[in-house]
């Protein structure tokens, strides 16, 4: 009779998993601090707690690294933020999605994040496209699919749905945003984001509400 090694694969896979979000967590506590160039892959290990050695089984080098956490990022912000609902009053949905958008936009790691891909983005148009395609793009991509869901049942009217998505985004960001993003201003209060949302929402539905 043989003895045959079981291996427990839904426990090597979850070891794996957390392993993995483990070295994501001290990636993006030293790329938030340091920079992008001023990271290596040896500070990166030590503040994950791993050998340099585990460090590459997971990931090649610093930017298939960074990319990892970009991703992870972008699916949060998609998840969390764009949960649009089709049941709910068009007002009430829009200004949900607006302040929970500005809410994740001005925290003070996603400017870091922000930061850091725009330094890079030139010499590493991948990440670039990357950022763009699961972040900012995903979340116009949803907001236009809630807009045509809404057009069709005759609630908007709306001649282009992915211009109208990315201008009310822009909107609710609107005073917001970019202090955050270069330093000027700390994240704004609850009461600013209300009403700087709820501008936005007023004005995009007095031009798309169906007469």
């Amino acid at each position: 009779m043989t003895d045959t090694l079981v291996v427990d694969r839904p426990a090597v896979e979850a070891e794996d998993s957390a392993k993995r979000r483990q070295i994501v967590d001290g990636a993006r506590e030293i790329f938030f601090a340091r920079g992008f160039d001023a990271a290596s892959m040896g500070d990166i290990a030590k503040a994950a707690g791993v050998s340099k050695g585990t460090l590459y089984v997971y990931f090649k080098n610093k930017e298939e690294l960074f990319s990892a956490i970009v991703e992870a990022e972008c699916c949060t912000h998609a998840e969390s933020v764009f949960r649009l609902d089709d049941n709910n009053d068009v007002e009430a949905t829009l200004t949900h999605v607006g302040v929970e958008f500005v809410n994740f936009l001005c925290r003070p790691e996603k400017a870091s994040s922000i930061r850091i891909v725009s330094a890079i983005a030139e010499r590493m148009p991948e990440i670039g496209k990357a950022f763009y395609e699961t972040g900012p793009g995903n979340g116009i991509a949803r907001v236009k699919a809630y807009l045509e869901a809404q057009v069709r049942a005759g609630v908007l009217e709306v001649p282009d749905c992915e211009v109208a998505a990315a201008q009310f985004l822009d909107a609710c960001q609107s005073t917001m945003f970019k202090p955050v993003m270069f330093n000027f201003a700390p994240a704004p209060t609850p009461e600013r984001v209300r009403h700087v949302v709820g501008i936005a929402v007023s004005a995009f539905l007095a031009a798309y509400r169906k007469k």
